[in-house]
């Protein structure tokens, strides 16, 4: 069997993620989503709304599955039993990043390979850091996100606001 991992914050998941997503699941027989929980970035959702969000748009998708986890992607890929590391690439800054942690992976665990999907083009620009941003502005990020995860995405601002301006008085 052919398992691949697909590691990352998606804080919130976006068009250009369910693009990586639907393309590589085509490729392995099982596609493991998995969450990190990263230390060095300060989310806008929890883990667990990360995950739930994930779970709801890939619910159909045979063969996919969701899961977090913190530490290594090579601990958590060796966890799963994968095969491959599934990883999206934009740009050329992307590929040079990837390309070292997909080297650093490889001495480590020889066994697990990566494979690069490059961004469809219409997603080439698209980042969750840009979702986050527009949407703090209230922004239209309707072309960025799922409709439910763009409600989702509103509804936890408006909150951070309310809490901001409760704290402002």
């Amino acid at each position: 069997m052919k398992r691949g991992i697909y590691p990352g914050t998606f804080d919130p998941i976006t068009y250009g993620h369910l693009d990586i997503i639907n393309r590589a699941s085509k490729v392995v027989d099982e596609l493991v989503i998995g969450v990190l929980n990263n230390y060095s970035k300060d989310p806008l959702f929890s883990r667990e709304e990360r995950v739930d969000m994930i779970k709801t748009l890939v619910k159909d998708m045979p063969g996919v599955r969701v899961e977090s986890y913190d530490g290594l992607l090579i601990d958590f890929a060796k966890e799963c039993q994968a095969n491959f590391v599934i990883r999206g690439i934009r740009a050329i800054t992307d590929f040079e990043y990837e390309l070292q942690m997909s080297q650093t992976n490889r001495i480590i665990s020889p066994e697990i390979d990566t494979i690069f999907f490059t961004t469809s083009l219409e997603y080439a620009y698209l980042s969750s850091s840009t979702v986050r941003e527009v949407a703090l502005f209230n922004g239209d990020i309707s072309r960025f996100v799922p409709e439910c995860i763009e409600k989702i995405v509103k509804e936890k601002i408006s909150k951070l606001n309310a809490k901001v301006e409760a704290n402002e008085q």
